[in-house]
């Protein structure tokens, strides 16, 4: 997987702009730059250090450039690297790119220093992992979570657990090797209670994944209700924006529409669905059957009724809903309708009202979303595990331990109680990197934008 070859590629967004980031990295990044910057030589200068110069092919300028030296080991990647700051004009980038090929440099793969950063140790495969949710994040709290994945807080968990795992399996290591004497190295009541431990802590951690994914990905949150009760012209008041179509026509929204905010740093991706009632026309259906569908797969429901309805019915459809698993708002629209009494009737019955065309009630509407989610109050210095793959590898290696304790239980020779603790440190070790393969490191880093 790690080449000696000297790689390149476009730091920044693609797209024009006032400057673009070209990086090289690899034996030759400075010696290739040196071949086609004019000012200093960069070969005799100190790492972290800037340079004003010209970018030339042969006496045709390109470009007047800042080029950024970070020397081996004292770089991102361990290797040597040069970051070239050009006017972010899409020709002259391609131009000093292909000029550097053209030098001998290789035109770099999705995630490929990243990549050479994680094979060099700078970090392990978790924070290397933590580096593109770094990049993704766009909530305080998505940041807050990242930053520390990739300051080793998870990895420094596991760490811990591997050691403690590590001791016993080499104790049991050492009985084999005195298995005629009968010997015991391993306390097996103090093994029993490591374990106990350890299945505590990755009980906690496959749990935060709850957490960890909705602030990865944003609390989904379906609009749901009757035909014509206002879902999406709540949806356009929460974005601010007309995404969705607005009709007096019953059955307008056909189809769920997607789009998302940020509240007081909490992401909340809103889904407007079709009008849930019964119908003879075939596409409207269709989009009720995925209305019903995306209830059952949202994190909470916002109901929606109209205030015009009869309050009877209102109350049978709050009833119906608190049946299901999922939370749920239940909003009673155009609320300038109402009288004082009936006001105070959906009071009573905890219901929120609001006016979804002039945006009353939209304040309390939001404070209300972040209180059912209650995600502003998480603690982000502990471990949330927001990975799919972490959070697999954590239940492989708590069934691996499971078989530890019932074994320990059963007289069983030594050599499979070790296989068994090496195999919960096998799974332990491929969040981390300590275990890894060709086609598992491909899968994470070809999902890494090129220039990172």
């Amino acid at each position: 997987m790690l080449n000696n070859d000297t790689i390149i590629a476009l730091s920044t967004p693609p797209g024009s702009g006032a400057i673009g980031v070209i990086r090289l990295s690899g034996p030759d990044a400075i010696s290739l730059t040196n071949q086609v910057f004019s000012g200093k030589d960069l070969s005799k200068q100190a790492s972290h250090t800037l340079h004003f110069g010209l970018i030339k092919q042969g006496d045709i300028v390109i470009d007047e450039v800042v080029a950024a030296l970070f020397v081996a080991p004292k770089s991102y990647t361990k290797e040597n690297v040069v970051e070239i700051s050009c006017h972010g004009s899409n020709y002259i980038i391609q131009q000093i790119i292909n000029l550097l090929i053209s030098k001998g440099a290789r035109a770099a793969k999705p995630g490929e220093f990243t990549l050479r950063a994680f094979m060099h140790g700078a970090f392990d495969l978790s924070q290397a992992e933590a580096v593109a949710d770094l990049i993704a994040a766009d909530s305080k709290t998505s940041h807050e979570v990242a930053m520390r994945q990739m300051r080793g807080g998870f990895s420094n968990e596991l760490k811990v657990l591997r050691e403690q795992l590590i001791h016993f399996a080499s104790m049991i290591e050492l009985e084999l090797d005195f298995a005629e004497e009968d010997v015991e190295f391993a306390n097996r009541e103090q093994l029993r209670e490591l374990i106990q431990r350890i299945n505590k802590v990755l009980q906690r951690l496959i749990h935060s994944f709850e957490v960890g994914n909705v602030i990865k990905n944003g609390v989904p949150v379906v609009i749901a209700g009757k035909p014509n009760v206002g879902k999406s012209t709540l949806l356009n008041a929460l974005l601010n924006e007309e995404r969705a179509i607005v009709s007096d026509i019953a059955g307008t929204t056909r189809d769920t529409i997607e789009d998302e905010i940020n509240i007081n740093g909490v992401v909340f991706r809103f889904i407007d669905t079709a009008g849930i009632r019964e119908t003879a026309d075939v596409i409207e259906a269709k989009g009720v059957e995925r209305s019903l569908e995306k209830m059952k797969q949202a994190k909470l429901i916002m109901y929606m009724v109209d205030a015009q309805e009869d309050e009877v019915e209102v109350l049978k459809q709050s009833e119906e809903l608190s049946k299901q698993d999922t939370p749920f708002l239940f909003i009673v629209n155009k609320a300038e309708l109402l009288s004082q009494t009936q006001r105070d009737f959906y009071a009573k019955h905890e219901m929120l009202l609001l006016s979804a065309k002039d945006r009353a009630g939209m304040e309390l509407l939001e404070k209300s979303l972040l209180e059912k989610v209650n995600l502003s109050q998480i603690n982000t210095s502990e471990t949330l595990v927001t990975n799919i793959r972490h959070v697999e590898a954590l239940k492989q290696t708590q069934h691996s331990l499971h078989r530890v304790l019932e074994n320990i239980d059963h007289p069983i020779t030594s050599d499979f109680l070790a296989m068994d603790i090496k195999q919960a440190l096998h799974y332990l070790g491929e969040i981390t990197g300590t275990v890894t393969t060709d086609d598992l490191l491909e899968n994470i880093f070809t999902k890494f934008c090129i220039g990172k």
